[in-house]
C-alpha cells in the first residue's frame, strides 16, 4: 500500500511532448496529439447528448476516454518500464495533468501486479468535463466525467493487464468541491453490471453503421458478384485499374498491365483470374526475365525427348499447363526475339508446338502480360516485335505507383500487420500516429513491394503487444526541428536537428573525446539523481552498456 504519493520528476514526459511549428504537428512521443478548446469539446459533448441522449453520450466519450488510457499505458511501460511500479504507473495520472484534463492527487493506491490486486483512490480537481457539463446543463444529479473515468479505467487496465474499472463516487457537477474516483478490479465491484456496459461497442451508432454496411456488402454483391478481396485500396486511380481489371475479367481479352516493379502485376493477373470464368482452372505465372535465354522457349512451350543434349524426357510447357486456366507472363519485354517469334503464334493460332515434335497441340488459355519498361520504345529500338506488342497490347491497364495512392497506405499496412503477425506468430498492436505519418511521405520507389518488407520488418523489431515506431521502420529517420515544453510550461526550443552545432561547440572546446564521454556520463547520473536506469535511458543506452561505461571511466 502507498499513501501520500509524491509525484517523481515529469521532465521524461515533458519531453516527449513536442510541437513542430513547421507542419502544424503535436506529438507526445509518437502519438499525434490535438490542441483544442475545452468549450470546443463542451459544445461536442453537447451535441452528443442532445441527438443520442445521455446514455449514449456516455457510452461513446467513456470508450473514447477508455481507448486514450490504454495508449498512454503502452507509453507509461516504454518510458518507465524498468522503475519502481509506482513510478511507473503514475505516468498516468502526470500525463492526464499535463494533456489538460484534470489535476490528480492520489489518496490511496495499491499495486501488485502480480497477483493482480489494485486499489486506487484519487481526488480531480479543475475537471474540464465537470466544468463545461456544469455550464451547459446546470448541477447535476450524478457523475458527469464520463471521458476521464473511461481514461483513469483503460490506462489501469493496459497497465495491470485485467480489467480495472474506475467509479466516479464525487462529481463536482454535482456541486462537491472536487471530484473522488476509486477503482479496483471489476469483479470486486457488486454493482459492476451497471457500469461495464458503457465500454462496450454495442450502441445505437454502432448497430446503424453496422446495418449500413451490411446493405454497402449486399449491394456490392448484387453489383459485382465476383468481386475480388485480395486487393486493397480506395484511390481514385486504384480504383480504376481495378474497374478495369473486372471488366475484362469476363472476356477473354488478352490484358497487359503496366507499372513500375513492385506495384503488384502478378496480384491484378490473379484477381483478374479469380473474377474470371476460368477461375476454376490452373493460374500459371512465368518472370521472363529469370529464365535463361536458352531454356526460354523449352519452359514456354514444351519439349519432347531428345530434342537437345539433357531433354531425357518430354515435359509439358507453361502454356499446356495453363489449360483452361490463365498464364501471367511478367517481364516480357525481356523475351529474346526466336521467343517472341513463337509466342506471336500461339496468340495468333491458339496452338502450341513443343520443341522437338511436329505436332501442334491446341490450348485454352488467358494470357496476361506484363512489363515495367516502354516496349513501344524497344519496338523502336527492334528489341521488340511490333506485331506481337499490338497483339498484346489489346487491353492495356496502368497500376498506380504506391506514391501516387498514399491513401491506400493505411489500409494496405493494417492488412500487412495482420499477415506477418500470423506469420511470425507475435501480436503487434499497429504502428503509431509518426510512423505512419512517415510511412506516407515515404517517396517508394520499390513500391507496395518495399512497404511490405518494411511492414515485415516492424512487426519483427516491435515489442510483443506493442506498436511499430518510426526506427523500427526506417533507420536513421530524421525529425523536423520541433519545441518542447518546459518546467514552466513555456515552449523551449528542443534539441532535435542541433547536432551540427553540438559538434562545433565540443570540437571548440578542445576537450577530449574520453573527457567528453565523461562528463556526459556523470552529468546523466546527476540529472537522474543517482538512478542509473533512468541516466542510460537520458543517454539512449541500456544500463549494463552505462555500467560498463562508468567503470571504464573509473
Amino acid at each position: 500500500m502507498v499513501s501520500g504519493i509524491h509525484y517523481p520528476e515529469n521532465a521524461d514526459l515533458r519531453r516527449l511532448i513536442r510541437f513542430s511549428s513547421d507542419d502544424g504537428l503535436i506529438w507526445l512521443d509518437e502519438s499525434r496529439m490535438l490542441l483544442m478548446h475545452a468549450a470546443a469539446l463542451g459544445e461536442l459533448r453537447k451535441e452528443l447528448i442532445g441527438s443520442l441522449g445521455a446514455e449514449q453520450a456516455r457510452r461513446m466519450l467513456t470508450r473514447m476516454g477508455f481507448a486514450s488510457g490504454l495508449r498512454d499505458a503502452e507509453l507509461a511501460k516504454k518510458v518507465r518500464g524498468d522503475q519502481a511500479t509506482v513510478d511507473a504507473f503514475v505516468v498516468g495520472p502526470q500525463l492526464h495533468m499535463l494533456e489538460g484534463s484534470v489535476q490528480v492527487e492520489p489518496v490511496k493506491l495499491e499495486i501488485d501486479i502480480a497477483r493482480g490486486h489494485f486499489f486506487g483512490e484519487f481526488i480531480w480537481e479543475h475537471s474540464w468535463e465537470a466544468e463545461v457539463h456544469h455550464k451547459e446543463f446546470g448541477q447535476a444529479e450524478e457523475p458527469v466525467c464520463w471521458m476521464q473515468i473511461g481514461y483513469a479505467s483503460g490506462y489501469t487496465t493496459g497497465f495491470m493487464g485485467r480489467f480495472i474499472l474506475f467509479k466516479e463516487v464525487e462529481c463536482a457537477a454535482t456541486g462537491t468541491n472536487h471530484c473522488r474516483i476509486v477503482g479496483k478490479p471489476v469483479e470486486e465491484w457488486p454493482d459492476a453490471d451497471q457500469h461495464t456496459p458503457y465500454y462496450e461497442a454495442d450502441s445505437i451508432v454502432g448497430r446503424l453503421l453496422e446495418l449500413r454496411e451490411q446493405v454497402e456488402a449486399l449491394r456490392s454483391s448484387i453489383e459485382c458478384p465476383k468481386k475480388t478481396t485480395s486487393l486493397i485500396g480506395d484511390s481514385a486511380s486504384f480504383r480504376h485499374a481495378l474497374d478495369l481489371t473486372a471488366k475484362a475479367a469476363a472476356t477473354n481479352v488478352t490484358v497487359m498491365l503496366l507499372g513500375e516493379t513492385g506495384v503488384g502485376k502478378e496480384r491484378f493477373a490473379r484477381a483478374l483470374h479469380e473474377m474470371s470464368p476460368r477461375s476454376g482452372g490452373p493460374f500459371v505465372a512465368v518472370n521472363c526475365a529469370a529464365l535463361p535465354h536458352d531454356l526460354i522457349e523449352s519452359e514456354l512451350f514444351g519439349v519432347e525427348r531428345g530434342a537437345f543434349t539433357g531433354a531425357h524426357a518430354s515435359r509439358a510447357g507453361k502454356f499446356e499447363r495453363a489449360d483452361g486456366g490463365t498464364l501471367f507472363l511478367d517481364e516480357i519485354g525481356e523475351l529474346p526475339l526466336p521467343a517472341q517469334a513463337k509466342l506471336l503464334r500461339v496468340v495468333q493460332e491458339g496452338e502450341v508446338e513443343r520443341l522437338g515434335d511436329e505436332r501442334v497441340r491446341k490450348i485454352n488459355v488467358r494470357l496476361v502480360a506484363a512489363t515495367n519498361v516502354d516496349l513501344l520504345g524497344a519496338v523502336n529500338e527492334g528489341r521488340f516485335r511490333r506485331d506481337l506488342f499490338y497483339r498484346l497490347n489489346v487491353y492495356p491497364v496502368e497500376i498506380p505507383p504506391l506514391r501516387e495512392r498514399v491513401a491506400d497506405i493505411p489500409p494496405l499496412v493494417d492488412a500487412m500487420i495482420e499477415r506477418f503477425s500470423t506469420l511470425h506468430d507475435k501480436r503487434v498492436a499497429g504502428v503509431t500516429d509518426k510512423a505512419l505519418r512517415a510511412l506516407k511521405h515515404h517517396n517508394w520507389p520499390g513500391n507496395v513491394r518495399e512497404l511490405e518488407n518494411i511492414i515485415e520488418r516492424g512487426v519483427i523489431l516491435a515489442p510483443p503487444n506493442g506498436c511499430i515506431e518510426v526506427e523500427h521502420l526506417f533507420a536513421g529517420s530524421q525529425e523536423t526541428r520541433q519545441d518542447c515544453v518546459g518546467r514552466a510550461g513555456k515552449l523551449e526550443a528542443s534539441d532535435a536537428g542541433d547536432g551540427d552545432k553540438l559538434c562545433e561547440a565540443v570540437l571548440a572546446s578542445g576537450i577530449s573525446l574520453e573527457a567528453f564521454e565523461q562528463q556526459l556520463l556523470q552529468g546523466a547520473v546527476r540529472r537522474a539523481k543517482g538512478n542509473l536506469s533512468a541516466a542510460a535511458r537520458l543517454l539512449g543506452i541500456t544500463r549494463p552498456q552505462l555500467n560498463y561505461r562508468l567503470k571504464r571511466s573509473g
